[in-house]
């Protein structure tokens, strides 16, 4: 595909079209959810309405963006037939990005990007990882792509213009045969259709003219019958009409319709221009009544003002003492406070220490420890002594082993 192509492609230079390639991309992926019917197995269960033709193509909303597509990649590797938990807004991103491109590797895909680019929720990345799971679910619902056919090419019908454009009777156009050539010169590619045109009827005319040249000797009589004439009446006059095809193109028709807004806009300011006179009149009386309203409120009001004006300036005189007393009071309040914490501090140590000099604990603890040293030392006292007595035992063991040595090398000497 386009996407494919560009991705392998990536060291040769990239036209300018390729701007726009995401928008395509993302079209023809709203095409495949659309066969997946998306709107009604998706989105009705999401209670959003069905994304635009290009939503992740630009950035509009990265947290909601990234949000839809993760669950739309879920939603799509559920359509594929394989098991995954639609994500949670309170999940860890990098966590669901890595187990959706795991699913897409394991399905034979490969990827040349970083995970990080489908952290924003839009982008070309994010719309090639939803085209192939889009991919991969209508495979898994086994559908296919069937040949277009095309429907047989029709003959155009004629449509009949407007009155004032179209509709011209045979008078006018004999009088603007010129017109007509000129328009029939231009439209050289349009299709014949079997109309009566002006210089079929001229030489009808003149091979009738030559035919009837010779006077009748007699009267003639019309032996054709009323109902056959009007019958066929009704079946010439179609095609006594010439049709002519508007083109938006032509400059006439933009003439005339410039002609008709002209006439418009002049009839519609006739009537405006009375009723803006009018609504004019109306505001100006009304702006110079206020006026002088305002200026007679104005003049009731001066002693008021003057009054207010004094008060303003008494308030601000009172609330300036008022701020100097609370700066003093506050620092009066930060060295009462202080000088608090430390007399509970001289009240705690002085409660500790009446404590410590009426409690008899100290002596009961330091009459126990000696009893505890005393039965300490005649316990090291009575091992000093056996370790005494097995060294003095060693000793003698030592001597009598020297005794009988030496007495043994006597009586071999003997």
């Amino acid at each position: 595909m386009a996407e494919d192509r560009r991705r392998t492609e990536e060291g040769e230079d990239e036209g300018p079209g390729m701007a726009y390639l995401p928008f395509i991309i993302m079209e023809e992926l709203l095409e495949k959810l659309k066969l997946l019917k998306y709107e009604k197995k998706f989105m009705m269960q999401m209670n959003m309405k069905p994304f635009s033709r290009h939503y992740f193509a630009l950035p509009t909303n990265p947290g909601e963006q990234f949000y839809m597509f993760t669950s739309l990649a879920a939603w799509l590797i559920q359509m594929s037939g394989k098991q995954f938990n639609i994500p949670q807004e309170k999940d860890d991103p990098n966590a669901t990005i890595s187990s959706i491109l795991e699913v897409i590797r394991e399905m034979g895909h490969s990827l040349n990007f970083s995970p990080a680019k489908l952290k924003q929720g839009c982008g070309e990345y994010c719309i090639y990882v939803l085209d192939r799971l889009a991919d991969e679910a209508l495979k898994k619902q086994q559908f296919k792509w069937a040949r277009p056919i095309y429907p047989h090419e029709e003959d155009e019908e004629t449509t009949n213009v407007d009155e004032d454009n179209a509709e011209l009777t045979l008078d006018k156009l004999e009088d603007e045969d010129g017109v007509i050539d000129e328009m029939d010169n231009d439209d050289d590619d349009f299709e014949e259709e079997p109309m009566m045109r002006l210089d079929d009827l001229q030489s009808l005319n003149e091979t009738k003219l030559k035919e009837n040249s010779s006077k009748p000797e007699n009267i003639l009589e019309s032996k054709t019958d009323v109902a056959d004439w009007k019958l066929e009446v009704e079946r010439v006059t179609p095609q006594l009409k010439v049709l002519l095809r508007t083109d938006n193109k032509d400059w006439r028709l933009h003439v005339d319709q410039m002609h008709k807004h002209k006439l418009n806009i002049e009839n519609s300011m006739t009537e405006t221009k009375s009723y803006l006179t009018q609504l004019q009149d109306e505001i100006t009386q009304t702006l110079e009544k206020i006026a002088s309203r305002e200026k007679y409120i104005n003049t009731q009001l001066d002693h008021s003002l003057v009054d207010y004006r004094a008060i303003q300036d008494e308030l601000a005189e009172i609330k300036e003492r008022y701020h100097q007393a609370s700066g003093g009071l506050t620092k009066r309040s930060q060295t009462l406070a202080v000088l608090s914490e430390e007399l509970e501090k001289v009240k705690s140590d002085m409660e500790e220490k009446g404590s410590t000099m009426t409690d008899n604990a100290p002596l009961v603890k330091i009459k126990q420890a000696l009893q505890q040293l005393k039965k300490e030392t005649a316990q090291m006292d009575v091992r000093i002594g056996v370790v005494e007595h097995i060294l003095l035992q060693a000793q003698l063991k030592d001597k009598n082993i020297q005794n009988k040595q030496a007495h043994t090398v006597e009586s071999h000497e003997y």
